[in-house]
């Protein structure tokens, strides 16, 4: 944690947090320090404490550039509305809008103690029948999170189910409208092949949107044991199949360079896709016909947003390292997404 006397963490005003925190966050003793935990590719994500209490500040991207993707009001109500469920996450403690302290839209939520495993060196740390766990635990996860009744959590108008996929495919396709920064003759063939395959709807949940390890903070003791899911940003009701399709995205190493190279979730000592996919149809009770049309979705997904994140490097808008590496990753993930249409089951 950075020094008291501290004033500015990039992209946090301390001061006017404190005066926030004076008015919005019980308990709160006076003074704040911050560490960034996590920046540039998702919202900025802080640990913050006043010397007994820490807490989990999170805020845009610095210039974002698909804003649809960082909306903090989201992410904070659907974190609110799923206490108590099955599915575990961070206590939500005060939202502020962009006319508050800060000039953008923030959220405050309680810090969480467990770990999370980002590289594949941490998760190899792990003997293999823990990996295991691991993996089939997070798909648990997933399978409850569809599970819950998005009415009975307040969340009955959270999004709109019926023509998600439609609506999925036009928008990041439209986003890569706004953020490409060359041409990628792939990215438009992959469009319109998922325009045109694009089956009705699976069914309706809570999906979150961009579920993989990392995303989830683990039990110290037993990394089995899902504590917290975190980064809900791009949460919304609509197919969950959707979910899982990413998931199994997630997977392949050509996903490493958007994570520095070394994503934990395209460890080769993972259980493989069909294994996990199996594994979610057993958990959840859901079929998962036309697969291949939700992975090829799913790194279709993920190209554009690794665009999104080389664009923001360019500029100069990322904030800590790895970022140089991103831009690589996006015509393969295309090219896959186109081969996954082709191929339709995981391998």
């Amino acid at each position: 944690m950075t020094g008291a006397d501290q004033t500015i963490v990039d992209g946090l005003d301390l001061p006017a947090l404190e005066r926030f925190f004076g008015e919005h966050v019980p308990g709160f003793q006076g003074g704040l320090s911050a560490e960034l935990l996590q920046g540039g590719r998702s919202n900025l994500t802080y640990l913050v404490t006043d010397g007994q209490a820490r807490w989990v500040v999170r805020r845009p991207p610095l210039g974002g550039l698909t804003p649809s993707a960082h909306d903090m009001l989201r992410e904070y109500r659907v974190i609110a509305a799923l206490a108590g469920s099955d599915v575990p996450v961070a206590r939500a403690v005060a939202f502020g809008s962009a006319d508050d302290v800060l000039g953008v839209p923030f959220s405050v939520v309680e810090h969480i103690d467990g770990t999370v495993i980002r590289t594949v060196e941490q998760l190899h740390a792990l003997p293999d029948s823990e990996i295991a766990r691991c993996a089939y635990g997070l798909v648990d996860v997933l399978a409850c999170l569809h599970a819950v009744d998005p009415e009975a959590v307040g969340l009955g108008g959270f999004g709109r189910p019926q023509g998600y996929l439609t609506r999925q495919v036009q928008r990041w396709y439209d986003q890569w409208q706004r953020v490409r920064t060359r041409e990628l003759p792939d990215m438009k063939s992959l469009y319109a092949r998922l325009a045109a395959a694009c089956p009705s709807e699976s069914g309706a949940s809570i999906v979150h949107g961009d579920y993989r390890i990392d995303n989830a903070i683990l039990d110290l003791a037993d990394p089995g044991t899902v504590r917290a899911v975190v980064d809900w940003e791009m949460a919304t009701l609509g197919d969950p199949l959707a979910d899982l399709g990413l998931h199994l995205v997630y997977t392949d190493p050509l996903f490493g360079p958007v994570l520095n190279g070394s994503a934990a979730s395209t460890s080769g000592r993972l259980p493989g896709s069909a294994d996990l996919a199996q594994h979610y149809a057993q958990a959840s009770g859901r079929g998962i016909d036309n697969l291949g049309f939700y992975i090829a979705l799913g790194y279709f997904k993920i190209a554009v947003i690794a665009e999104g994140i080389h664009a923001r490097f360019l500029q100069g808008l990322t904030r800590g390292t790895g970022f140089d590496t991103v831009g690589q990753a996006v015509a393969p993930l295309t090219a896959a997404g186109l081969r996954a249409l082709t191929d339709r089951d995981p391998r």
